[in-house]
């Protein structure tokens, strides 16, 4: 398929810049892949569309404070610092992004807080990203304290607003468990404890897998023939917990959900030679797009997602081409929200 397949307009004022007042009453599209049907509910009705024995797979990781705000030695000019992945924990070394890049060298010293921590840039990487060194005496323990107190919740961009109170709670499901994700899991969102506890007293299994989504989610695509994407490499974690519940589901022809893309790429990252679900540690650049042959899953709850995304390429793989993009457009027409803080899509 083609990039351009992909594309539509989507108006500002459809962009979530706030979550729902409560989690489970969201807005949710539900997509019927076999007779193209499509009802209009509340999150919190998912529990309709449910039975004992089926499953739902969560990704339990936690999102991390991790846009840093500082200052360039000598100038004092302002930079922006998003640290994407730790490369030595031991050494304190990064992965980051840095704006604005062109005032960003190797060889800078970079200041944080009132001096509270400073970084060395030791290398570039892409044209925003650097490699830096953070110059802390410190265990493992002690830095990420820091990165707590002067971090701020990583917020997409295209939320125009200041990070707020509340963002630090709701930018993070009720699942998350292992730190390591600087954009949330955001089918999960839409999740509450009351809700798991009324899936759970119908019968439904709620298990969970671990990606540590890195911003390879939602790089661009460049280029037209999307089997010349490459996908950046995200750290999963399959264990046995959910291989147990999931290959139980599908040998009793049960519905094995999975809770947003990401849970869908490690969940189809860790497939067996009999089509089966095993345990597996990792990372994985997998990338989904139509036509694809899910082995895992048959059903799947994610957000209405950007044009020309990766993300929106995985859901249209999983409902069907045609069907996705029809939705999408009746997502628009019904003002249905859209990204991170935005409404809910069943395909089921």
């Amino acid at each position: 398929m083609k990039l351009s397949e992909f594309k539509f307009d989507l108006p500002n004022n459809l962009i979530a810049l706030r979550p729902a007042e409560n989690r489970d009453e969201s807005r949710l599209m539900v997509v019927h892949k076999d007779s193209g049907k499509i009802e209009h509910k509340v999150f919190k009705d998912i529990v309709e569309f449910f039975n004992a024995g089926d499953v739902m797979v969560a990704n339990d990781t936690m999102v991390f404070p991790a846009r840093l705000y500082g200052r360039k030695e000598k100038t004092g000019a302002k930079i922006e610092v998003f640290l994407l992945r730790e490369l030595n924990a031991e050494m304190h070394l990064w992965d980051v992004l840095v704006d604005p890049a062109r005032k960003i060298r190797v060889g800078n010293k970079l200041y944080f807080g009132n001096g509270d921590l400073v970084a060395e840039v030791i290398d570039n990487t892409t044209s925003r990203g650097r490699t830096i060194r953070f110059l802390f005496d410190g265990d493992s323990e002690a830095f990420n304290k820091v990165i707590e107190t002067l971090g701020e919740t990583p917020l997409p961009k295209y939320i125009k607003r200041k990070v707020e109170t509340e963002d630090k709670e709701r930018f993070q499901t009720i699942f998350a468990k292992h730190k390591g994700a600087v954009a949330a899991p955001t089918a999960g969102m839409h999740f509450t404890r009351q809700l798991v506890k009324r899936l759970q007293l119908k019968g439904v299994d709620i298990t969970t897998i671990t990606m540590h989504i890195g911003l390879g989610t939602f790089r661009q695509v460049d280029v037209e023939d999307l089997t010349k994407h490459k996908m950046d490499s995200e750290n999963f974690i399959v264990g046995p917990e959910a291989v147990e519940k999931v290959n139980k589901a599908l040998d009793t022809k049960k519905h094995v959900c999975a809770i947003g893309t990401t849970s869908m790429r490690a969940l189809e990252s860790a497939v067996s030679a009999t089509n089966r679900l095993k345990v597996k540690e990792g990372w994985t650049d997998k990338f989904i797009f139509p036509p694809y042959d899910f082995k895992i899953c048959n059903a799947m709850v994610t957000n209405f997602h950007m044009p020309e995304s990766t993300l929106l390429m995985m859901a249209a793989a999983f409902g069907g081409f045609d069907l996705v993009m029809e939705a999408y457009q009746l997502a628009k027409k019904e003002k249905y929200k859209f990204l991170t803080y935005g409404d809910a899509m069943l395909i089921i």
